[in-house]
């Protein structure tokens, strides 16, 4: 769709919106398992198409993208039912006869705008959520991954009709911003950068659209002393270096207690050598950098320490090695910016105040995770430090729970997301107070005399 046909074509899907066709069960039912079954039957080209992007490996590309989306898909079948119905509320005494309830009803046309480190994962699940709730939809894949982007495209015009979701290519740079001012949209979702979303929300604000962000930032992992070691390594380097880095709840960068330091870094060298051998550019489980520009972002931060694990680097296959940095000044970029790639900084620490102060340098990151067998160091870390989720003793497993609302806080975004909690984002809960048939006290109405006071001080407290 073209920049100059905006308004015309968005106007089909107001209008498809406003025909009702979108609100009842068996409707929202039926494009769910369309879009289950058009999943499946591009699976192969979707699959080539994220190799073809970024080298993603098969196993990643269905674990992180297409299997995702067939879980949010069947939670949303199994409970979409239960989760449209109206909700009734504890009977107040100072409304009677009257009854209360929420209705959930949808928004209207909304906008998602994806990223391209999971262009397929990052674009369906708000997806199901918004079609889930009776909502039209429009889709802005992302241009950084134009192969995946085709193949989404493909899908949606199978499951959906043109009027319901829309599918709008091109740079984000030039075609979003005359969208959402040519449009009044009901929700924006945008999972990407924090200086594109500051940007989005500010053209939002604008028209006073909400707006969901899923940003990220830097996601420590905390390694106490008193931890299974080995068991701590594997996990984080599985965070670190899948799909190159490129994961906004990867593991950013690890704090190490320093009576574990020397062991936690043979342990790394160890376990990158195990999931990709002694040469990693030629193991089939390794992806690649998106794009040149990232490829030399991403390669910058080599010199911000002293490299003890990989290090190379080849920028014709935008490839860079799983890394390990020790001696990082804490003002360094890499400490200072998202890395978004495969750069793993390793900071020591001796106590917990030492190890807060360096998470609490950069804003509230997404993720946090927290590698201890003391629970009063789960604790503390939990409780004191502020993140959007995370995990104990483990790195990333809160994406893949349907039944765990994901998202930020603070400079890492706003809004939840994820089965239900996709379903609550794309609705607005509708109260309505049904008046009762039976005669009224009348306490309420005109004029107000001494004993009608008495009465309302006794009801309202």
């Amino acid at each position: 769709m073209h920049e100059n046909s905006f308004p015309t074509d968005l106007e089909v899907v107001r209008r498809h919106f406003h025909s009702g066709a979108t609100l009842p069960y068996r409707a929202r039912r039926d494009v769910l398992r369309a879009l289950k079954r058009a999943l499946k039957d591009n699976e192969e080209a979707l699959l080539a198409a994220l190799q073809a992007d970024m080298r993603k490996p098969r196993f990643e590309a269905y674990m992180a993208e297409i299997g995702q989306v067939h879980a949010e898909l069947d939670h949303a079948l199994r409970n979409l039912q239960a989760w449209m119905e109206p909700q009734g509320v504890p009977n107040n005494l100072s409304l009677w006869p009257a009854t209360g309830a929420v209705y959930p009803r949808p928004l209207g046309v909304v906008l998602l705008i994806a990223p391209w480190n999971y262009p397929a994962v990052l674009a369906l699940v708000p997806l199901i959520g918004a079609v889930a709730a009776g909502n039209c939809a429009v889709l802005k894949p992302s241009e950084e991954a134009p192969q995946t982007a085709k193949v989404l495209e493909r899908i949606i015009g199978q499951a959906f009709a043109k009027e319901h979701v829309m599918v709008v290519q091109g740079i984000g740079s030039e075609v979003v911003p005359p969208l959402i001012d040519s449009f009044h949209f009901d929700h924006i979702f945008f999972t990407g950068s924090v200086p594109v979303g500051r940007s989005i929300l500010a053209q939002a604000a604008k028209q006073l659209v909400p707006v969901t962000l899923e940003l990220g930032g830097k996601s420590p992992a905390i390694v106490d002393r008193r931890v299974d070691l080995e068991r701590a390594v594997r996990r984080i380097a599985w965070s670190k270096f899948f799909n190159a880095g490129q994961t906004c709840i990867a593991t950013d960068y690890a704090l190490v207690h320093t009576e574990v330091m020397g062991p936690f870094l043979e342990a790394m060298a160890k376990q990158v050598e195990v999931f990709y051998g002694k040469e990693p550019q030629r193991s089939p489980d390794y992806a690649r950098l998106v794009n040149d520009k990232h490829f030399n972002r991403v390669k910058r931060f080599l010199s911000d320490g002293t490299v003890r694990v990989g290090g190379q680097h080849d920028a014709a296959e935008r490839y860079i090695a799983p890394t390990v940095l020790t001696d990082v000044p804490l003002d360094s970029p890499v400490m200072r910016e998202e890395i978004f790639g495969p750069v793993l900084p390793v900071i020591p620490w001796n106590t917990v105040e030492e190890a807060e102060a360096i998470i609490r340098r950069n804003p509230t990151p997404l993720a946090l995770y927290v590698f201890s067998k003391d629970r009063r160091v789960q604790r503390h870390f939990t409780e004191r430090i502020a993140f959007g989720g995370g995990c104990i003793n483990h790195c990333m497993l809160h994406f893949g729970d349907v039944n765990l609302p994901f998202g930020g806080v603070g400079n890492s975004g706003m809004g939840r997301y994820h089965g239900k909690a996709s379903f609550d984002l794309f609705t607005h809960h509708q109260s309505i107070v049904k008046a009762g048939g039976l005669p009224e006290p009348g306490v309420q109405y005109p004029p107000y005399t001494g004993w009608k006071e008495k009465v309302l001080r006794m009801v309202l407290g």
